[in-house]
Order: structure tokens, then sequence, then C-alpha cells
């Protein structure tokens, strides 16, 4: 049971990351945005929350700048996509490429460096529950935010009414604008959410997944983040689940290769990307529920008659 315990904790390590780029994505999505730079902005966020902790020795000030690098890489897709209306497709692949160049140069001086772990935060009572109070009760704080947030966007989108208007916008922004609902800032809210939560996710990656500074460390999670938007059918429960299973996938080719099952560890690293394609190729053979749940404004850009 020891060892199922590790398994299980290293499994809930390896997919916060995916649920908070993920559940990020799906609001952005919702609201008719397809950001591409989920990558980039994960990347800024993982490298200037550890070079906060490292200024100032708090995890917590690292949390937040994580969070304000995305967000405001964010905002810079924001101003491209939404109000000099460039391609979103485009502009996501380039602000990957270049977040994934930033952040190398300003990560330089710290490669290597030993980092301060984000400490676990124990509830009282619950904690102490054998095998499910270390693995749900004694976990770190971001940890905790990623399933407020699954839960809390998932009461907003179906719930309230700023959660209608976002639906509605995502699925005709024609006539939401026809309405008089405010089609840019909303989207501009979205993805700035959105980036709020990549950036998030790579503080996670960089303060209590490998608490240290290595370049490039998102390693292609943004892309599995998009990739599982899709595979929850932009519904947050699924994404929760669905981020539980890529993270179980991402975290077995470790344990197989300290098992020693002699298989060739570059078949294990692709493990996750080769899951990441077959869920996609078994999707998109259910097109009909895809057409369903897709937002059908989702890519197009939007400009207000004048």
């Amino acid at each position: 049971m020891g060892i199922i315990e590790a398994i299980l904790l290293t499994v809930v390590t390896a997919a916060t990351p995916l649920v908070l780029a993920a559940i990020g994505e799906l609001v952005t999505e919702r609201a008719g945005v397809l950001n591409l730079g989920v990558e980039g902005m994960m990347i800024m966020g993982a490298v200037l929350a550890f070079v906060a902790t490292q200024a100032t020795g708090s995890p917590y000030v690292g949390i937040l700048a994580g969070i304000g690098g995305g967000a405001l890489f964010s905002l810079l897709f924001g101003f491209l996509t939404l109000t000099l209306v460039a391609n979103q497709v485009a502009t996501g692949l380039a602000l990957t490429i270049l977040g994934l160049g930033i952040s190398g140069q300003i990560g330089e001086a710290y490669v290597g460096m030993s980092g301060t772990k984000l400490p676990p935060i124990a509830i009282p009572g619950l904690s102490e529950i054998p095998y499910l109070g270390p693995l749900l009760f004694k976990q770190d704080l971001i940890f905790y935010i990623s399933i407020a947030l699954v839960i809390g966007v998932n009461w907003f989108l179906f719930k309230t009414r700023a959660g209608l208007k976002i639906r509605a916008i995502g699925d005709n922004h024609g006539s939401a604008h026809a309405l008089g609902i405010g089609v840019i800032r909303t989207r501009y809210l979205a993805v700035l959410f959105g980036g709020a939560c990549a950036g998030l996710a790579g503080a996670q990656l960089s303060l209590v997944y490998t608490p240290q500074w290595v370049e490039n460390m998102s390693a292609g999670r943004g892309w599995i983040a998009l990739a599982l938007v899709v595979f929850a059918s932009w519904r947050p429960w699924r994404v929760l689940a669905g981020g539980y299973l890529f993270g179980a996938v991402s975290i077995s080719q470790l344990h197989a290769q300290a098992l020693g099952l002699g298989i060739p560890s570059q078949f294990l690293s692709a493990l996750p990307y080769v899951a990441t394609v077959v869920v996609l190729v078994l999707i998109s053979h259910n097109r009909r529920m895809t057409l369903i749940n897709t937002p059908a404004s989702l890519g197009k850009p939007f400009v207000p008659d004048r």
C-alpha cells in the first residue's frame, strides 16, 4: 500500500498543472477564442515563479509572479487577436515560441540552482485518514486551488448570468453583440483568466513538481492541456477526470523505468503524447458529439459594427 500511495501522490502532482492549464483554456474557448499559446504562458509562469521565489525566499510570492507572467502574456495575445484581429492560430504559435525563448533567457542564470519547494498544507483531522488523507488533504496550495477552480468554473459557466453570456458569445458572437453583450471585453477577461491559470500551472512545475528551473521544463504540457479541453468536450468536470488520466499516463513512464521493465525509455517518454494523439483520433470519430459541444464561434474573429 505504501508503494501505491506513493504512485498516487506523484499522479496528483503530475495532473495538477494539466488541470489548471486546461480549465483556463476551457473558459477561453467557451468565449470563442482559440489560444494556442498555453505552452508559452506556462513556461513564462514557471520561470517567473522560480526567479521571484529565489529573490524573496517565499514560494507564495513566486505563485503570484507566475500568475502575473501568464496573465501579461495572455494580454499580449488578446491585444493582437482581439484588438488588431490577427489570426488566432498563428498568434498563439508565435507566442509559444516567444515564451520559450524569453524564459530561456530569463532563467539562464538560474539553471542548476536548488529551489524552494511549496510546503504542503495539512487539513486537521482529514489529513490523518489512512491513505486518502495524504492523497487529498495534505497537499500544496496549488492543488487545492486547482480543485476549487474546477468547481468554481463549472458553477460559473452553467449557473450564473455571466457564464451564460460567455457561452452565448462562444456560440454566436454576432447575436450576442446584437443583444448588447460586450463581446471584446468579455473575451479579454476570458483570455486573461486562461493566461493566469496557465501561469499558475507553470508555477506548479517549478515550485512543486520539480523545485528548480530547467529550460523548456513545460515539455509539451501546454499542448496536452489543449487536447484535454477537446477530450473533455468543454466540460469542467471532464477536464478534472481527463487531467488525472493524462497525469497517470505521464507518470507511468517513470515508474516503469524504476521497475526495470525493459521497455525503451524513448517509448515511455513518448507515452503522454501518444495517448494525446490516440484520444483525439477517437474523439474525431464521434463528429456529432464534437459539433454539439464545440463553441460555434471558436477561433473566428469578431469586428463590431461601426
